[in-house]
This record gives C-alpha cells, sequence and structure tokens, in this order.
C-alpha cells in the first residue's frame, strides 16, 4: 500500500486527510465495542438464538457517539427491539462505561443467501437436517448406550418398538420429561435405529426453534414452498424436539399441524419431545395439541436410588474409572437431580484424581458432592417458602392459591424453582407442596431459568435468596 507522509500534503487536503483518519480510528474504536457487545450476548443466549439475531447485525456507522447497527431487514429489527435490545443496552452500558448510545436501522438488502441447514440452493433435498448417516445427531445417543429402570422403561420399550418393529398400532410418540433426564437420547436412538434398519428412509431431526427459523426464512425470502415439500413430502421419520418453544408461536403452530396432517396420511413416523403437555403449554392451539397426544406418550422421571447406581456405575466406566460401591452407593445417594448432575460429579472426581494424583476415596468424594450437592436435601420446602414469602412480602397462603396474577404468580415460580435444586423433592412432590400439577411445576422452573439469562435483576435475586438458604440452621 502506498504510504504518502502528511507534511508533504497541502493545508487543505492535509485537514481532509486527518479527519478522514481520525474517523476511521472512531469507527474502529466503535466496531471493536460492538464485537465485544456481541461476545458478552453469545454467553446469554443459546447458540441458534444469537446466530439467527444478534450475528448479523453489524456496525453500519458512527455520529458521534452512538452506535448505528444494521439489521437485515424489519422484521429482524423489530424483533430485536422486542426482545433484545435491553441486553444489548446493558452491554453496551458495560463495555462503552455509558458514554455510548444506541440506533438500530435495516440495512440496504443484500441478495438473499441461505443460513446454513437450512435451504440449499443448489439441489433442494441436500439438507444437513435430512440425516440418513447420522450427521446431526450424537452418536453416544444410541439404545444400547441408553440406563433403563422403572423410571424410563415404558418410553425405552416405546421409543425402541416404534424404530424396529413394523406392526405396531401407533405412528406418532411424545416423550415428556424434564431436561437432562434423556428425552433427546431416547429420540436421538430412534433416528440411529431406523436409519440403521431401513437407510433409504429420510428422516429429520430438527428442535422447534429451528423449525421456526426455517420457516421465517422461507416466508421472507419467498422460498415457502420449498419449506413446505421439505417437511409434508420429502420427509419419512420426523424427529422434533422441544415443542414446547411453540407456545404462542401462532403462525409456526398452524403450519406444522398441516405438516402432521400430511405424514398422517402417509402413516410416517413421528417422535415429539416436550417439558410440558402440549394442554399445558401457554397460548397452544387445541388443534395441534390433539395431533401431537394422538398416538403414545411417555413420560421420563428423576431416576429413582437404582437407576442411579446403574447410570453411575455405566457413566464412569465410560470415563475410565473405577468406582468402588461404597463410593457409589454414596454418589446414588446425594446426586437426586438429572442425569448430567451425574456426569458432571464424575468428570470432577476424575479430575480432582488425576490433577492432585489423589486416590479416589469416600474423601475425595464427599469434596466433590459439596459443590454438587452440598446437603442441600437438609433444606425443608417450608423454610423456601418462608423465605420466598418474607422476601416478596406476601402471605404463604398466597403460593397455594389459584391466583395467576403476576404478583403472585413470580414469588410461586421462585418457590418452584428453589424446590427444584435444593431439595430432594420429585416434581409431583413440589406440586403437592401447591396444590399444583408437575406440569406446572415444569414450567415454573423453565421461566425462572430463561429469566435469569436475560434478565440481571431476577438473577441477583435468585442468588440472594441461594444464599440465603444456605445461611439457615440445619
Amino acid at each position: 500500500m502506498l504510504s504518502i507522509p502528511f507534511d508533504s500534503l497541502p493545508a487543505t487536503q492535509l485537514e481532509a486527510t486527518q479527519r478522514q483518519y481520525s474517523a476511521q480510528g472512531h469507527k474502529d474504536i466503535m466496531t471493536d465495542i460492538w464485537e465485544g457487545i456481541k461476545k458478552e450476548i453469545r454467553g446469554s443466549l443459546p447458540e441458534k438464538s444469537f446466530s439467527l439475531w444478534i450475528g448479523p447485525v453489524n456496525l453500519v456507522e458512527t455520529k458521534d457517539d452512538t452506535l448505528v447497527l444494521g439489521c437485515p431487514n424489519k422484521f429482524s429489527l423489530n424483533w430485536i427491539t422486542e426482545n433484545y435490545i435491553d441486553i444489548i443496552r446493558e452491554k453496551l452500558k458495560l463495555i462503552g462505561d455509558g458514554n455510548y448510545k444506541l440506533a438500530l436501522r435495516v440495512k440496504t438488502p443484500e441478495k438473499p443467501t441461505s443460513p446454513p441447514g437450512i435451504f440449499n440452493p443448489i439441489q433442494q433435498l441436500s439438507l444437513p437436517n435430512i440425516t440418513r448417516h447420522g450427521g446431526a445427531l450424537n452418536h453416544n445417543f444410541t439404545f444400547d448406550r441408553f440406563v433403563v429402570g422403572k423410571c424410563n422403561d415404558f418410553a425405552y420399550s416405546a421409543s425402541r418398538a416404534l424404530a424396529l418393529e413394523s406392526h405396531i398400532p401407533y405412528s406418532s410418540l411424545f416423550i415428556l420429561s424434564n431436561t437432562g433426564l434423556g428425552k433427546s437420547h431416547l429420540s436421538q436412538a430412534t433416528s440411529h435405529a431406523i436409519m440403521k434398519n431401513s437407510p433409504k428412509l429420510k428422516v429429520i431431526y430438527i428442535t422447534a426453534e429451528d423449525f421456526l427459523n426455517e420457516m421465517i426464512f422461507g416466508l421472507k425470502n419467498n422460498r415457502i414452498e420449498e419449506f413446505k415439500n421439505k417437511y409434508r413430502h420429502s420427509c419419512d421419520v420426523l424427529l422434533l424436539e422441544q415443542v414446547h418453544f411453540l407456545g404462542g408461536k401462532e403462525r409456526t403452530q398452524l403450519e406444522l399441524g398441516y405438516v402432521l396432517d400430511a405424514l398422517a396420511n402417509d402413516h410416517k413416523r413421528i417422535i415429539f419431545t416436550s417439558s410440558l403437555l402440549p394442554k399445558d403449554i401457554p397460548n397452544f392451539t387445541k388443534e395441534l395439541s390433539s395431533r401431537l397426544t394422538s398416538g403414545i406418550i411417555t413420560t421420563l422421571e428423576k431416576p429413582d436410588y437404582q437407576t442411579r447406581v446403574k447410570i453411575l456405575a455405566r457413566k464412569s466406566s465410560e470415563q475410565g474409572m473405577k468406582l468402588s460401591e461404597e463410593i457409589t452407593c454414596l454418589l446414588a445417594n446425594r446426586l437426586r437431580g438429572d442425569i448430567r448432575e451425574m456426569e458432571s460429579a464424575l468428570s470432577c472426581l476424575k479430575a480432582k484424581s488425576e490433577l492432585l494424583k489423589a486416590e479416589i476415596n469416600a474423601d475425595l468424594a464427599k469434596e466433590v458432592l459439596r459443590s454438587h450437592s452440598s446437603e442441600e436435601s437438609a433444606i425443608a420446602p417450608e423454610d423456601i417458602k418462608n423465605l420466598v414469602c418474607q422476601y416478596f412480602k406476601i402471605d404463604p397462603q398466597i403460593l397455594e392459591s389459584k391466583s395467576r396474577k403476576k404478583v403472585f404468580a413470580s414469588p410461586r415460580a421462585f418457590y418452584i424453582y428453589l424446590c427444584r435444586y435444593h431439595t430432594g423433592m420429585t416434581v409431583e412432590e413440589i406440586g403437592k407442596t401447591l396444590n399444583r400439577s408437575h406440569s406446572t411445576v415444569l414450567y415454573a422452573t423453565e421461566v425462572i431459568e430463561h429469566r435469569m439469562k436475560v434478565d440481571k435483576k431476577v438473577r441477583n435475586q435468585v442468588e440472594f435468596l441461594r444464599a440465603k438458604l444456605k445461611d439457615l440452621p440445619k
């Protein structure tokens, strides 16, 4: 690149050049600030949501101390304004030290291109989500690696039958469970088994959120017919994860209903997973609820003691660990949550043993359990209820009332969330303390988990209440 020293330029040109360099330097600073904001936001959102909404937003210009961000289209601008503007401003205030402002506008439209994994512009059916060889699936999620117990034996048997038996009286399966109990493992195991036994079948494995995103892309880019053809006519097996995500998405629910009708008419196999029954999903149509529950409904519960022992034995063996019966029983007694909690505890136990060159014994296991269990099972639900009611300044009987007012529903959700993670109670047991169903408990837990990700105030409230629980006399 040709370099011209400033002192060789005429005065007017020198001033113009200096202004240009100054403006460019200012924009570089603002660009760095925006990229820093995106990096911070990425850690607070699901990867798919970040990639779809925040990732495409770029800094288009700077005006004084204002970042002008360009959104791909008006729909994106409106969605970001409604759902993500607060978190963007929070990160901007943090990174920019409160000295910068924010503005959004629609970028100059470019020729539409397909986001990865939606539509292939050359060969319509060459899609990553059509997994004939398991490309989009976890290769560890197979039937032979699924630990079967009383808490999941029916769901396992129903899934296996749908995958391997040709003469069964049902073609759709609804798997219900909370996060971390194996519903994704079962749905993907079914897919693996179908593709192994019938490799010519076209299998689509997708989350409800990705289904929504694909439909939006098709609508915005006049390619909705490709979308419809992919799901209605070019699919032999549909595995749709996390259908509770579609609550309130009326247009997507309508399209999904058409898809399910088309697949059912052709006797295609369909598997759904969800943390809620369709009837308990907020703003979910009765028509779609009926379609989703027209087949077999199965439930995965928290593993009982015997199943926890089997899971720990399997997982520890996979990690190359040899646990004594004493340590396995100790872990099974204390780790009463989901399977991920057990995997995390085993990973920590192995890491401590290797890094500290220490023997895996009861003392080391108890040390690891302090960060995973910490005797939280000793906390009674009444203690949590009293703490929450004292904090929110409401009468404890209000939590058990049928009122859905926000002023009462929010403390109720906090109580449920704390009970889920700070007692050894099952979902049903927590529900009984409030005269609520297990579906309500699951939904309230998800609400708090989501709000903690996007609302700093809620996150601080949860941390404060947890700290208070630790101070309670045991």
